[in-house]
C-alpha cells in the first residue's frame, strides 16, 4: 500500500520561520511580486480564514535568501525565478556571470583596502615619532 504524504501548509508566521526571514520580509516579496499571496479562505470569523503557503512557497522563499546571499538584487531574482519556467540557460548564465564580475571587482577592491591596511600597519610600527600614519590616513584632506 503506497501512503500519499499530506501537503504540509504553513501560515505567513510558520512561511518565514521556513524561510529564515521575518514576516515583514516575507510581506516585501509578495507586494514585490517575489513570492504570492494566498486567497483568504471562507469562514474564520469577520476577517475570514488564515491564509496557508505550500511547499512552493517555502521552495520560493529559501531560493530569494539564497539568491540573495550570492549577491543577486531583487530585480535578478524576479529574473531567475521568471527564467524557471522558460528554461532559459543562457539567460540564467548571463546573470550568474554578470554576477560573478561584480564579486571580483568587489574582491579586488577589498584586497587593495587591505593592503594599504597591512602598509599602514607597518609604517605605524617601524616609527614612534609624528602622528601614526594609520589614523593620519582617515583624517579628512
Amino acid at each position: 500500500m503506497v501512503r500519499s504524504q499530506a501537503m504540509r501548509e504553513w501560515t505567513i508566521a510558520g512561511l518565514a520561520r521556513e524561510g529564515e526571514v521575518g514576516v515583514e520580509t516575507v510581506r516585501y516579496y509578495q507586494r514585490r511580486g517575489l513570492l504570492e499571496t494566498p486567497t483568504r479562505p471562507e469562514g474564520g470569523g469577520s476577517g475570514g480564514g488564515i491564509r496557508r503557503y505550500g511547499e512552493e512557497a517555502v521552495r520560493r522563499l529559501r531560493f530569494i535568501r539564497s539568491a540573495k546571499a550570492a549577491g543577486f538584487t531583487l530585480e535578478e531574482i524576479a529574473e531567475l525565478l521568471a527564467l524557471d519556467a522558460t528554461d532559459d540557460r543562457a539567460r540564467a548564465r548571463e546573470l550568474a556571470a554578470g554576477r560573478i564580475a561584480a564579486l571580483d571587482a568587489e574582491i579586488a577592491k577589498m584586497k587593495a583596502a587591505r593592503e594599504a591596511l597591512s602598509r599602514l600597519t607597518r609604517e605605524c610600527g617601524a616609527g614612534s615619532a609624528g602622528p601614526c600614519p594609520i589614523l593620519a590616513a582617515f583624517e579628512p584632506s
